[in-house]
């Protein structure tokens, strides 16, 4: 179906692109051939470190001509193999296009280049008093990639996921053309939107080269509560009752006692409270100290209603640090727990994550494998880990499969969704195919021939 690439393409790239960014074969570093989870490793037969739509675009035309398949790599932090070239052939590299455009403070956007990392943006936004919402754990992920998977993150309570602040972009279609969608406008009924279907389609549509964003007026403060309970249960099922009693709670964060010795190990250093079997961690932001503190004495006394066993306020520079690191660390801490894992990134409603996470507590004693979690209960989005321990390849093989069956099928009985932000990629479209059903599936496959009628842009992924 595709072609090999041979001597003379490598000839045409080098002399369309500066020979000294594009590498081939042996000169590719390896951690190009998977992404930060690792189960899914293939290598791109060229690398090439792109630095403009025009590049991207010369590329791509020549890629289409010739039917050789291209995947698109950001910072590489994806989860489910979506930036993996699992056919061979070429892989841009957009993390040199890193830069920050524009700041229109009349239209409250920002114009970035998809290399741009989250936690540069944000410290750019905050610096000139402005706020970029999406708040993914990752904040080494690229804007592009946040795009790609519509990545969502602790915010997304109170301030949406990346889809939300996406007001235009420019792509890179599969033929090689160049197209601009949306723009600042607020608003626009004109047509099918064709910027959304870009957004969250994880690479196989378009390539994203430059972004205008939605920034909002950065708020003056923001106060974080440090809620342990004496079980789990007590925990999650308060979740409901916060949400329903309206507070503008900007997070939701749940986790459990193990997590975070794992975090502390991680590390080297102690988190405020290790003594309670789970916890909450709730945010509130506000213009002013009054509004916020109303909030936070609000839901605390409505914490211990619910059971908590205390409220930390973490209010000093140390108490922030070691929550927030703690917090940012977790996916890390129990990776360098186990000597694999991965994960099951399901998103359930609201009044069903104790239901699930109950549900993996089980399977994790049916199965004696160990199974922790942590994730955005204001949403409904959970982070479920396998660990595999000591266990021999053909057994790890044969629990995960088995566990993810159950897991995704549960998520299913209770109106859930395969994954809640880190996408689909190559991991997990089985079991997209069982969640959506045929019909869905061959719409998305339809849509998927018209943008890309040589399925060229990373094919295999999705479906």
């Amino acid at each position: 179906m595709y072609n090999k690439i041979c001597s003379q393409d490598v000839s045409y790239l080098k002399s369309i692109i500066s020979p000294e960014r594009v590498l081939c074969g042996s000169e590719i570093p390896e951690d190009y051939s998977h992404d930060e989870l690792g189960g899914i490793s293939s290598a791109p037969d060229v690398l090439i470190r792109v630095l403009s739509t025009e590049e991207i675009s010369a590329v791509m035309k020549y890629s289409n001509e010739n039917k050789i398949p291209v995947v698109v790599r950001g910072s590489g932090t994806g989860l489910v193999g979506a930036s993996v070239a699992i056919q061979g052939g070429i892989m841009m590299e957009t993390t040199a296009m890193n830069k920050i455009l524009e700041l229109d403070e009349e239209n409250l956007t920002v114009t970035v280049q998809p290399g741009v990392l989250l936690m540069e943006l944000a410290e750019y936004t905050q610096n000139h008093d402005f706020l970029y919402p999406p708040d993914p754990g990752e904040k080494s992920a690229t804007i592009g990639g946040n795009i790609s998977t519509n990545a969502g993150g602790m915010r997304a309570v109170k301030y949406g996921v990346t889809r939300d602040y996406v007001r235009g972009l420019t792509i890179v279609l599969p033929d090689g053309s160049i197209q601009k969608l949306g723009g600042k406008i607020v608003k626009n009924s004109t047509g099918y939107n064709l910027m959304q279907l870009i957004i969250g389609s994880e690479g196989t549509l378009g390539i994203i080269t430059e972004a205008i964003l939605k920034l909002l007026p950065l708020p003056k403060i923001s106060e974080s509560l440090l809620v342990p309970f004496d079980s789990f249960d007590k925990c999650i099922r308060a979740v409901p009752n916060i949400i329903r009693s309206k507070t503008s709670l900007t997070a939701i964060e749940f986790f459990e006692r193990e997590t975070i010795l794992f975090a502390e190990e991680y590390l080297g250093k102690k988190f405020p409270d290790t003594k309670s079997p789970a916890y909450l961690l709730l945010t509130v932001d506000g213009n002013t100290m009054e509004n916020v503190e109303s909030e936070m004495t609000h839901v605390a006394k409505l914490c211990m209603d619910l059971g908590a066993s205390d409220a930390y306020i973490v209010d000093t520079d140390e108490r922030k640090e070691s929550v927030w690191k703690a917090r940012g660390a977790f996916l890390e801490a129990i990776k360098a727990s186990t000597t694999e894992m991965d994960e099951c990134d399901v998103v359930v409603p609201r009044n069903k994550i104790a239901d699930f996470i109950e549900y993996t507590h089980k399977l994790a004693r049916e199965h004696n494998i160990r199974i922790p979690s942590f994730g955005h209960a204001g949403d409904g989005n959970l982070h479920i880990y396998i660990c595999r321990d000591n266990l021999s390849d053909s057994e790890w093989k044969k629990q995960l499969n088995i566990i993810f069956d159950k897991m995704y099928s549960h998520a299913n009985t209770l109106s859930g969704m395969v994954s809640g932000e880190h996408g689909i990629g190559f991991a997990k479209k089985e079991y997209m195919l069982e969640t959506l059903g045929e019909k869905q599936v061959s719409l998305m496959r339809g849509i998927k021939g018209v943008f890309d009628p040589n399925n060229i842009l990373n094919p295999g992924k999705l479906f």
